[in-house]
């Protein structure tokens, strides 16, 4: 063997020896600290929250997405396959990734599925009707609304689940630290399910009407006492579309419910919602809200707490101008 080829060996061996502790980590990027993987920006706000700076969070969706039609790129998929938990939201809401997600879950990755932690409600029918904490009114056939974050007292359901996941399936996590920041977690929740029950309270009873560009606030109707009267797009899933007796429909139970606000996700574009406006012979405005993602970093939605209250505001201005 030549002095060349020799050197050209210890080289090689230097850099795969080096390359060891990366492999050695899994999926966290050599940090030598756990992976929590996260479908959603919504949830992985949330999961960033309770374990702080204890583990990797990698989040799949990006800010600004749909998260029934995202896509993750090959490199994202195999490191969800190596996350020590994946935390995902379930009720068929992650239609565009749910085979990476079955695949992790073939692969013995363990996984936290908020929709199971706690009680899902049907969705609406879209009739005006008062909705209240024993409306159990549904669509048949649309199965489990997925919208869960929409009540945060949902999401109190969600943390006391999911802290004894992480302790469980996340051993490297300091239990102390984890139950400090989820408790803090909760008080946060609290705070912001009063506060927009002082809000929501401002709004009369007969103007709690909502519509939406696509049936996203089952939780909120539910737990505030507003009534959904009506989505542009059939279902739960921004994947559906219309037919012409779908926005009739609509636009005669808009005029018979004397709505003059629509609100549309800020995230998709508002020509349907903006059609709709067009076709009621009304003072319709379309107010834009963060339903199904946050928005990028110095948003007014960047966290899910800003994102409730941000919601919160345009609604009551909304339904109240």
């Amino acid at each position: 063997m030549s002095r060349r080829l020799r050197a050209g060996l210890a080289v090689l061996a230097v850099v795969l020896i080096g390359l060891l502790p990366a492999c050695a980590a899994g999926g966290n990027g050599g940090s030598g600290r756990p992976l929590v993987a996260v479908s959603t920006n919504i949830l992985g706000d949330v999961v960033r929250a309770v374990v702080g700076d204890q583990a990797d969070v990698l989040v799949l969706m990006p800010a600004g997405s749909d998260p029934h039609s995202f896509e993750i790129s090959a490199q994202e998929a195999a490191r969800v396959r190596q996350a020590d938990l994946l935390v995902a939201n379930g009720l068929g809401l992650e239609e565009g990734v749910q085979h990476h997600l079955d695949a992790a879950a073939a692969d013995g990755v363990p996984q936290f599925v908020a929709g199971e932690a706690i009680e899902p409600i049907p969705y609406g029918t879209g009739d005006v009707a008062p909705a209240g904490p024993d409306d159990e009114r549904g669509a048949p056939g649309l199965g489990p609304d997925p919208h869960l974050w929409t009540d945060p007292q949902r999401m109190v359901q969600v943390i006391d689940a999911l802290e004894p996941a992480l302790a469980q399936h996340v051993p490297a996590l300091d239990t102390e630290t984890l139950a400090s920041s989820a408790a803090a977690y909760r008080q946060q929740l609290q705070e912001l399910d009063t506060e927009l029950g002082i809000l929501f309270a401002t709004i009369p009873p007969e103007r709690r009407a909502l519509v939406t560009n696509h049936n996203v606030f089952g939780y909120l109707a539910q737990r505030y006492g507003f009534s959904v009267v009506g989505t542009v797009l059939p279902g739960g899933s921004t994947l559906a579309a219309p037919s012409a007796s779908d926005f009739d429909d609509l636009v005669a139970d808009l005029e018979a419910a004397g709505v003059t606000t629509v609100f549309a996700d800020a995230a998709r574009p508002e020509r349907l919602m903006q059609v709709l406006a067009d076709e009621v012979d009304l003072d319709v405005q379309v107010v834009p809200l963060h339903t199904e993602s946050l928005s990028p970093p110095g948003g007014d939605a960047a966290t899910y707490l800003q994102m409730m209250r941000t919601n919160a505001d345009r609604i009551a201005a909304g339904l109240t101008r």
